[in-house]
């Protein structure tokens, strides 16, 4: 029985740790875990965040393959502490990681945490209610289109044009915003392993302005693809636009060798459900949060010490 090493990674080192993770999880379980790895590298590309360059918590095994991790993320006024764990993991090794996870954003200063979880998974939210975490409201949906039933590529409405990153030339990223908290996503984007330019896609309307765009991921080690972001534009509204983009991607991710892609939505957002329900994609479950102190009052951090091995899960 061999014993699981904990270390620190930081930057890109982290990201590099995080993607062969998830990417082993995704090929061990079409679906466990709420994350792929194009997700938190879309968080790399969004925006320089603080936690970017903070040590994040990974165990790995006798091979030097990550097992699991705690990544910490700032979003805005709230910080994310997200567990990923393989399919299967043990309640003991699920309380250590929370144990350690919470501890560790402790030592770093940040006094409450949030994540989304899998309702189903009783292991995790058991760890977290016994450190005093508590449900909130809220929660995304997360659903998926085999590839196989995509519909056809939708009509283009007169005057808009569709174009993807790689064939824009030298003009402006599509996604800049201040608004939005997109400062210039390019440089990071491509700092990270999945980004496409061709993937990258954006209509321009007959005065060569932004009216909606696209972003598609490939993942070619798991065969994932994932839809994130996307927007139209509000000038740009109900007229298709966001159903063409979209029916394109999948097209994209099908030719690129994706067999299934993930798209997640808020319920209370009829706009967009109505659309992904629509193109074929199948809700597969709604996540549920949870949020509050990383050292509650009257409980410790237990667990957090306790030696992990390499039997305490399923192999990946």
């Amino acid at each position: 029985m061999n014993a699981l090493r904990r270390e620190n990674r930081a930057g890109l080192d982290y990201m590099e740790a995080a993607t062969e993770l998830l990417q082993r999880i995704r090929r061990t379980h079409p679906t466990a875990g709420l994350y792929e790895a194009a997700d938190l590298q879309w968080w790399w590309g969004q925006r320089s965040r603080p936690t970017d360059e903070l040590p994040q918590l990974f165990w790995f095994d006798e091979s030097g393959q990550p097992v699991a991790a705690v990544i910490l993320t700032v979003g805005g006024a709230a910080t994310q502490l997200d567990p990923i764990l393989p399919p299967g993991a043990s309640p003991e090794l699920v309380a250590v990681v929370i144990g350690s996870g919470l501890a560790h954003a402790n030592e770093l200063g940040f006094d409450t945490i949030s994540l989304e979880v899998d309702p189903a998974d009783e292991a995790l939210r058991a760890a977290l209610v016994g450190h005093g975490l508590a449900i909130e409201e809220g929660g995304i949906v997360e659903s998926w289109l085999a590839v196989e039933n995509r519909p056809p590529v939708s009509p283009l409405p007169a005057g808009y044009r569709l174009t993807s990153r790689a064939e824009a030339g030298t003009r402006p990223h599509h996604m800049i915003s201040v608004e939005r908290d997109h400062p210039d996503p390019e440089a990071r984007l491509r700092q990270t392993s999945l980004y496409r330019g061709d993937l990258d896609l954006v209509v321009y309307d007959s005065k060569d302005c932004v009216a909606a765009y696209g972003l598609f991921w490939h993942d070619p080690t798991s065969g994932t693809g994932l839809v994130e972001p996307m927007r139209t534009e509000d000038a740009h509204q109900r007229r298709g636009l966001a159903r063409h983009v979209l029916t394109a991607g999948v097209h994209l991710l099908a030719a690129a060798g994706a067999a299934r892609i993930k798209i997640c939505f808020d319920p209370d957002n009829p706009a967009s459900s109505n659309l992904y329900l629509d193109v074929g994609f199948q809700p597969h479950r709604v996540t549920i949060n949870f949020s509050g102190p990383t050292v509650a009052s009257g409980v410790g951090v237990k667990g957090s010490q306790a030696p992990l091995t390499s039997t305490d899960s399923k192999p990946l």
